[in-house]
């Protein structure tokens, strides 16, 4: 019998959600706003021993782990480590944005003997994607996308029935601040185009063209990582981002100006997954994140990849990708199966068939811009 909880970092929310493996009993469900959480982080550590009180002993608790660290336990992790995986400048620290709410919390969950969580590594810490696919990247999906992937391996192999070495499969997650898309290859992450690193999302602007890159180093003073939540497709649309997401699709029917950011995030999210065909070709694209939960845009982008992939002969079903919690997201869910792998329960196999345990190295070992840039980057450890 192992009980365990997994915790999700979201943009919008911070999913925690676990479960007992002898029964099934859900042991919490819970979404909390980010902006609670930055503003006091101890209130994650004080639901984990609420639950752990009522529930008894978690055997173990994979925690929020932001660009991601190897497997290890959070009290093993080095205050380096953490800076790392919650990377951000002095000038965005005294903005206190959510990612520095997260790092607070990650060092109560080091310093709490208490409980047992491990910190999680991200795509660009995984052995089984070709470091030459890694090449000058950073975000190939971070950590909560890794923990989505384990709920997606799962759900895929239980519903068509074959072992988890026999899943293959494109995980597309489609959210409020950025779209993400991993390919699976006999259950294991072997690509990604994911966040800051892929087409352009609802708020993010994707990866930059270089010179556009060269003009803001020589233009914005203070770069803060704020700006990566802008230019994306609600930019081009003119949709505040405090709007309901289903306004900026409803609006495209009538605007000509937000039926561009529209297009542009339908064409992107085809874009991402179109990009990993020459390392997959899967069974299925799978969907999850915010906006597959509005049925129209769900229809919208299935029709944009039935027609797409027709028009390249290709046979490859896409379909919603749900799990069991009924308040937390997928991520939350998947963490907690990976808890349950890593303390020997019933989804271990998982764990071992994905390679999880033999994630290695930091975000910035990728980096092939000489030595200038590595010096420089060594203060991001002590931020």
């Amino acid at each position: 019998m192992v009980k365990a909880i997994g915790i999700d970092s979201g943009t919008k929310t911070m999913d925690i959600y676990g479960f007992d493996d002898k029964n099934g009993e859900v042991l919490i469900d819970l979404a909390i706003p980010r902006d609670e959480i930055t503003k006091n982080p101890s209130l994650l550590i004080e639901k984990l021993r609420e639950t752990q009180q009522n529930a008894g002993f978690i055997d173990a608790i994979v925690g929020p782990s932001g660009y991601g660290m190897p497997l290890q336990k959070a009290r093993n992790a080095t205050y380096a480590d953490i800076a790392l995986a919650t990377f951000v400048t002095a000038a965005d620290v005294e903005r206190k944005l959510k990612i520095v709410g997260l790092r607070e919390a990650m060092k109560m969950m080091k310093t709490t003997e208490d409980l047992e969580v491990w910190f999680t590594p991200s795509v660009v810490q995984l052995t089984t994607v070709p470091r030459y696919r890694k090449a000058n990247k950073i975000d190939m999906g971070t950590s909560d996308k890794v923990l989505s992937a384990v709920l997606a391996v799962k759900n895929q192999a239980e519903r068509l029935k074959i072992r988890y070495d026999e899943t293959n499969f494109i995980l597309l997650e489609i959210g409020f601040a950025y779209t993400s898309a991993l390919a699976i290859r006999n259950g294991q992450i072997v690509d990604a185009m994911a966040g800051t690193a892929g087409f352009p999302s609802y708020l993010g602007m994707g990866f930059l063209d270089a010179e556009v890159a060269y003009a803001l180093a020589n233009t914005v003073k203070d770069f803060s990582k704020l700006m990566l939540f802008s230019g994306g497709c609600a930019s081009v649309a003119g949709i505040d981002q405090s709007k309901p997401l289903e306004e900026f699709v409803s609006l495209a029917k009538s605007s000509e100006e937000v039926k561009a950011g529209y297009d542009l995030m339908m064409e992107s999210i085809v874009k991402d997954v179109a990009s990993l065909l020459p390392s997959i070709k899967p069974k299925e694209v799978m969907l999850s994140g915010r906006f597959v939960n509005m049925p129209e845009f769900l229809d919208a982008i299935k029709f944009r990849f039935q027609d797409f992939f027709s028009g390249i002969g290709s046979q490859v079903d896409v379909v919603r990708f749900q799990g069991d919690a009924k308040v937390s997201k997928q991520a939350a869910e998947g963490a907690a199966v990976f808890a349950n792998g890593i303390a020997h329960g019933k989804f271990e196999e998982i764990i071992r068939v994905m390679k999880l345990r033999e994630s290695e190295g930091t975000i910035f070992d990728n980096l092939f811009l000489g030595e200038t840039v590595k010096k420089g980057l060594d203060a991001f450890k002590k931020s």
